[in-house]
């Protein structure tokens, strides 16, 4: 396998609001730092009819539109344009694909694709590179999700692209994966003597994992209303949280190690029993004081497509026996947020307990987003002479990594993912036994959501959806840590 750096990277998609929102911003930012090579070439490829010129016109609108101010840099900016091309392609008909090669030219020094599609295009977009040429050796293939709607969907696309590239030159993107909080999970665990002892079902009482969302659908009316929450969040990002939490240490940090313990994991995935998992749906509600409608109003028609799950997970293995993963992620909720909550067992013994001293056993809780930080909660005793009994209070040790590295320049994931693409190093993207253990369990919650016909509970705008998921947690004495 080639390691070596690319040539070039060919963007699909590349009028499309990923490349505009996210792309194009990291290329930039990699560009401005001399982070990729003075000669790597750029082109993008979409089925609107431009040339160079009317795209790099189309870029640097949406440079100036989704850059920070701080950089910003009409001269970086300039010379970075300079890199790009563009070609046009109708990746539903193979004769656009001659074209595009012939543009590309000489692609032998490495190519970069980065594929993002609409899943019907995946076959005809593997066949068309494939007969133009674009699939030889030094070329690899960057998937973008959604890669099938289930596991038979997400195999005949995997097949697909094997049969121009190999697993070791193909790349699934998973852009949680690249954030930086994600990658310190694993500095926290394996960097630190005082918690890989504890991270097991001896020390730890239960996980929580959350993604929630404030926004509705936001134009994604279409996709969305055919995917749902348990396939949009649960099945790729809240399963691979879940797999990095869990995974045994690797021998060492590269790619295979790391990928062949996150994939034990997941195949030590319990099946879901129908009372171990909850459907919700947006109703009419209030999101930060604004009031916002139902879920169908916005869909303009009846559905009975999720907009929030609850599950509670399993690990059937020797580390995990008996401690329970709760799992939520939901539109339309109280607070943007993403995290994961480890509660620590308590102590066996509480010695304070006949003077007055209540104690909360410990909890970790690492903050993905909207700010990143590690927050250990641990138990201290309150100042004082202590004659009315001793007062114990759960105090914060805080790490705030947005503070610990600020004058670090602060990267977005897709910055990382891109480097890596082009650099060949495949480390934070995800291999086709996880995807397939991801969706084997994914599918069997639908299955048995589909034989108990369970519908959506309603829940109002602004919350932290139905009270079947409090419910849930509360039958095991546990709460959501609001």
């Amino acid at each position: 396998m080639d390691h070596g750096q690319s040539k070039t990277l060919l963007l699909f998609g590349a009028t499309g609001d990923l490349a505009k929102r996210m792309l194009l911003p990291s290329l930039f930012a990699l560009h401005a730092d001399n982070l990729i090579a003075a000669d790597l070439r750029i082109i993008g490829t979409a089925r609107s009819d431009l040339d160079d010129a009317a795209y790099r016109a189309m870029a640097g609108e949406a440079l100036a539109k989704f850059l920070p101010d701080a950089r910003k840099d009409d001269a970086t900016i300039a010379s970075f344009l300079e890199r790009i091309g563009y070609q046009p392609l109708d990746a539903s008909t193979i004769e656009g694909f001659d074209a595009l090669a012939a543009k590309l030219g000489d692609v032998s020094g490495g190519m970069s694709i980065f594929l993002s599609t609409a899943p019907f295009l995946f076959e005809p977009t593997i066949l068309g590179l494939k007969s133009a040429g674009l699939a030889g050796e030094s070329v690899r293939i960057g998937l973008e999700k959604p890669l099938g709607n289930d596991l038979a969907s997400s195999c005949a696309i995997n097949d697909a692209v094997a049969e121009a590239f190999p697993e070791s030159r193909t790349f699934r993107i998973d852009h949680y994966l690249g954030k930086e909080t994600v990658q310190n999970l694993m500095a926290l665990r394996f960097g630190n003597m005082m918690f890989e002892p504890l991270w097991n079902a001896n020390g730890i009482d239960h996980i929580q994992i959350t993604v929630s969302e404030t926004v509705g659908l936001e134009g994604r009316h279409g996709f969305y209303e055919d995917t749902g929450a348990l396939r949009d969040m649960v099945q790729n990002h809240m399963l691979q949280l879940l797999a990095l939490t869990a995974m045994e240490p690797p021998a060492e940090l590269d790619a295979t190690a790391i990928r062949d313990e996150k994939v034990k994991v997941l195949r030590s995935l319990r099946a879901v029993s129908p009372a171990e998992s909850v459907r919700g749906q947006y109703g009419a509600g209030a999101v930060g004081g604004t009031a916002v409608g139902a879920y169908a109003d916005d869909l303009a028609k009846p559905s009975d497509t999720e907009t929030f799950v609850a599950i509670k997970a399993h690990v059937d293995n020797w580390r995990w026996q008996g401690v329970p993963f709760y799992l939520r992620t939901g539109k339309r909720l109280a607070e943007r947020r993403s995290e994961i909550v480890i509660q620590f067992k308590a102590v066996p013994h509480n010695v304070f307990a006949p003077r007055g001293g209540k104690l909360v056993a410990n909890r970790l809780i690492i903050r993905l987003q909207p700010e990143e930080y590690v927050r250990l909660l641990v138990m201290a005793k309150e100042p004082g002479l202590d004659r009315g009994g001793m007062v114990l209070r759960e105090v914060p040790l805080d790490l705030s990594l947005t503070d610990a590295f600020a004058k670090a320049q602060r990267r977005i994931a897709y910055e990382r993912l891109l480097l890596d693409l082009v650099d060949g190093d495949p480390t934070l993207f995800v291999r086709r036994d996880e995807v397939e253990a991801q969706w084997r369990w994914v599918d069997a919650i639908r299955k048995g959501w589909a034989d108990g016909a369970v519908t959506p509970k309603s829940y109002g705008s602004g919350g932290w959806g139905p009270s079947a998921a409090i419910a849930l947690t509360e039958r095991d004495g546990v709460s959501w840590n609001d």
